[in-house]
């Protein structure tokens, strides 16, 4: 009888520990589920313009007309691992603030109409801002939407990027 005891004593134990094991799983789970949100805010204030879910994957795009060689350039973002990464860059000519070459495993095409595509730019974007066009917009490129940055935030505005 007295070997009965360990046994038992063995028995809770272990499953004791079980239960906590599959607590620690389902809060790591439940948390892990919450949405990221892609939150543009104002740069100087920290005050939120706008909130849109995030997800593994998503792409979101900033179109704005470049201030010097007055063409449209086109910058396209991906969510991976709750980090913004510029994935490709769309423009239609060169000039000053634009790339002129491609870096190793990068790509450059040119589209039917002519503009050029860098693309597997995998760039890490921390601290991504935009100063929002007084001459021209700046257009956030969503899920199928296109938001007006200068109606949004306002001209001149300093709009932060960011995952949370």
């Amino acid at each position: 009888m007295a070997e009965k005891k360990p046994v038992k004593m063995l028995i809770t134990a272990v499953a004791a520990i079980a239960i906590c094991v599959v607590a620690a799983l389902l809060i790591f789970i439940a948390e892990s589920d919450e949405d990221d949100k892609l939150i543009l805010s104002d740069g100087n204030t920290g005050d939120v313009y706008a909130e849109f879910d995030a997800y593994e994957g998503m792409e979101f795009g900033v179109s704005f007309i470049h201030s010097v060689n007055k063409s449209e350039v086109y910058e396209i973002y991906e969510i991976k691992s709750g980090k913004i990464i510029l994935m490709k860059c769309i423009y239609s000519s060169f000039g000053a603030g634009v790339a002129t070459e491609i870096e190793d495993g990068q790509t450059l095409e040119y589209t039917d109409d002519g503009k050029m595509i860098i693309a597997n730019i995998n760039r890490e974007m921390s601290g991504l801002s935009y100063i929002v066009g007084t001459i021209s917009d700046h257009v956030l490129r969503i899920e199928d939407k296109k938001i007006s940055l200068r109606e949004l935030c306002g001209k001149n505005s300093v709009v932060r990027f960011e995952i949370q």
